[in-house]
């Protein structure tokens, strides 16, 4: 059985500026619940805590957002994204004293080690505990199943691969979950965050159920940072058809994703060259609106400034560096200055 978890309320949030309303929060998760979805996450689409100058402002406080999606669900489980440094343990106790019963622990897929102190509180205080591996494109397999190895000593009962860039195909999606699968403990899952930014987003979460992963992340029309995530009544449909269950109702699904998610879109949710770039650079989905700012104030193009951030390797927590390459690309343009000759 497929665990399916949506994330339209919280990798959504990059694609609306974080300015969902506890009104939204409620009709979405309300609708989600309905249709039989098992997790719904909710928060700031940096995490709990994530509401900043530098990761945009959110309209409304994390709180209202769980508390308002907890009040309108019977069965779903609400979840919370923390990444450590910029979620705190304080901000974890609120969403779960709130109605939280999931908590996510993000990093870089080379950084599970400063994760040790949320995911213990986490299964320690009755949580159901997630390690969350980002930019799983950065590392191979064997390497991702090291980091995983380590959230799973911490109390993790559930390992994500993310592929926060959008960077993966279904064979690399596949090779990981396989090498988690390997080398986790049969009663710890295995799951696969996906986006769409090579146009592969359902196309991974099919090649990585196939390969071992229970849990499986999507978002209602694909709502989410860059390209958008999995489409979640996409993905579900597939999975039926692929012969894994999830418990879910397509039609359900499908009618709050076009009745309620879709009229609180600011645009469609597509591959476009801006988008495709992220996924061929290799870059933090949730960069694309911080991009295209930068190089519009720099008069540069936003795929130039893509392709430098993944030339230079940049990850999530380092958005100030996106500013730096874009007025690092202008200075490169600028046409030389030739200044008048001595004596004239």
């Amino acid at each position: 059985m497929i665990t399916l978890v949506d994330s339209s309320l919280r990798d959504g949030m990059h694609s609306v500026r974080h300015q969902f309303s506890p009104e939204h929060v409620a009709a979405v998760a309300a609708g989600l619940d309905r249709a039989g979805v098992d997790v719904i996450e909710v928060s700031h689409g940096d995490g709990v805590g994530g509401s900043s100058i530098q990761y945009g402002r959110a309209a409304f406080s994390d709180a209202e957002l769980i508390e308002a999606a907890a009040g309108g669900v019977a069965r779903a489980r609400i979840a919370a994204l923390l990444l450590p440094g910029i979620g705190t343990l304080r901000r974890l106790t609120e969403a779960q004293r709130l109605g939280a019963t999931v908590a996510r622990v993000a990093t870089h897929c080379t950084e599970a080690d400063i994760a040790e102190q949320h995911i213990a509180w986490a299964a320690e205080h009755g949580m159901t505990a997630v390690g969350f591996l980002m930019m799983s494109h950065m590392i191979d397999a064997s390497q991702l199943a090291d980091q995983a190895r380590l959230m799973e000593s911490y109390g993790a009962s559930v390992v994500y691969i993310v592929d926060s860039a959008g960077a993966l195909v279904p064979r690399t999606a596949a090779e990981r979950v396989a090498a988690l699968r390997d080398a986790l403990l049969a009663e710890t899952a295995v799951g696969f965050h996906a986006h769409n930014n090579l146009g592969c987003g359902v196309g991974n979460a099919l090649a990585a159920a196939d390969a071992g992963a229970t849990w499986l992340d999507g978002s209602l029309r694909g709502l989410g940072a860059g390209a958008g995530n999995a489409q979640l009544e996409v993905l579900a449909a597939a999975l039926e058809r692929s012969g894994h269950a999830t418990g879910a109702e397509l039609f359900p699904l499908m009618d709050v994703a076009e009745e309620v998610v879709a009229p609180l879109m600011p645009r469609p949710q597509i591959v476009d060259r801006t988008a495709l770039s992220l996924g061929y650079a290799g870059v933090y989905s949730s960069f694309l609106l911080h991009a295209e700012r930068a190089a519009a104030k720099f008069d540069v193009e936003p795929r130039a400034v893509l392709m430098e951030l993944g030339r230079r390797r940049i990850v999530g927590g380092q958005e100030d560096m996106i500013i730096d390459a874009a007025a690092e690309l202008a200075d490169r343009t600028a046409p030389a200055q030739t200044g008048s000759s001595p004596g004239a």
